[in-house]
């Protein structure tokens, strides 16, 4: 039986990740979505008809024997309160990166979700951007030798932004760069490198009307030794390489973003045999100066969060993402930013 399925959120998050993606697997059926937006309500309808487009939460556990699994893309304050709730009526859980805005509450969401034996995940989407699926194979084939240091930005120019909730939101609340790229640029440095020992961080507001820190660089030495150097920023003019790796004997760089965002947009279906392909254009170089060699990106692979999912909730496997991997890396954005109590 297919896996009954609740979307909370149908912004950016919803419509391009977890709507889409359920609704194309054979894993899933999508059967809510919730949304209080009239437009996003009415797009819901007519994207999905197959799906009960409801109000508010309420409805959801209203007719909480109807679901399986609940997915969390609402704004980021709000994933612990949803998730507990599911949690308690028995409901698996699927949270939008960050897990919460605060370490303490994400571990007291943890122990519940264990006590009461109830799974729950993290959508860490960005473990399947097919650029980092390279730079990670590079690093572990040893392709340029051993690693010193290692770069990463997400940075867009978006002079003036828009009035939505990541902008208006303090950072205690879970606003700002840190809290919506942090999560993505620290688990992957993480995953390649393993924990961090030291940080060094540097914040600013660039642009008018945003409460929290828009543009952001973090400075980590991990315990391997290896620095880690992550940009991130909404006010970003000109773009630099979206990864660097130097290592010691030679050196990786890749420009762009991953297309699976970008192609979702466009109305791309995830199971077109293009969905996830880099334009050879965009492949990275690995080498030195003068002698260079283009690397094929590795196709990009977001339904494989879901893909894993499905056998975790029915007994037979690992989830996707371990939750603690996403506490852990909260706990260090809480620390960096300055909302921790040991701050």
């Amino acid at each position: 039986m297919p896996i009954r399925t609740a979307v909370l959120g149908f912004g950016r998050a919803g419509q391009l990740h977890h709507a889409l993606q359920t609704a194309s697997s054979p894993d899933y059926s999508l059967d809510a979505i919730v949304t209080a937006h009239p437009e996003r309500a009415a797009l819901a309808g007519l994207r999905y008809p197959q799906a009960a487009v409801l109000a508010s939460a309420e409805d959801v556990w209203a007719r909480s024997d109807d679901f399986d699994l609940v997915i969390i893309a609402t704004p980021n304050i709000t994933h612990v309160p949803l998730a507990m709730e599911a949690v308690r009526r028995g409901i698996a859980v699927a949270i939008d990166k960050p897990i919460a805005t605060g370490a303490a509450e994400a571990a007291g969401l943890l122990d519940a979700a264990d006590r009461a034996d109830v799974p729950v995940t993290v959508f860490q989407n960005r473990r399947w951007d097919g650029d980092f699926l390279t730079v990670r194979d590079i690093v572990e084939s040893g392709r340029i030798g051993e690693i010193h240091d290692f770069e990463s930005r997400f940075t867009w120019w978006e002079p003036n932004p828009e009035a939505g909730w990541k902008t208006r939101t303090p950072v205690r609340e879970g606003g700002g760069t840190l809290y919506d790229l942090g999560p993505h640029l620290i688990d992957q440095a993480v995953l390649l490198f393993g924990p961090v020992e030291r940080w060094h961080a540097e914040f600013d507001i660039r642009r008018p009307g945003v409460v929290s820190p828009d543009d952001a660089l973090l400075a980590l030495t991990h315990r391997s030794g290896v620095r880690s150097r992550l940009w991130m920023s909404c006010a970003t003019p000109l773009s630099a390489p979206r990864f660097r790796l130097n290592g010691s004997q030679g050196g990786f760089t890749k420009n762009g973003l991953d297309p699976q965002e970008a192609q979702a947009e466009a109305g791309l279906d995830p199971a077109d045999p293009r969905f996830g392909i880099d334009d050879p254009a965009a492949w990275g170089l690995i080498g030195t100066d003068g002698a260079t060699t283009p690397v094929e990106t590795a196709r990009g692979d977001y339904a494989a969060f879901y893909r894993q999912l499905a056998p975790a909730l029915r007994g037979e496997g690992e989830l996707p993402v371990d939750p603690r991997d996403s506490l852990d890396v909260l706990a260090l954005i809480e620390e960096i930013s300055g909302t921790g109590e040991h701050a």
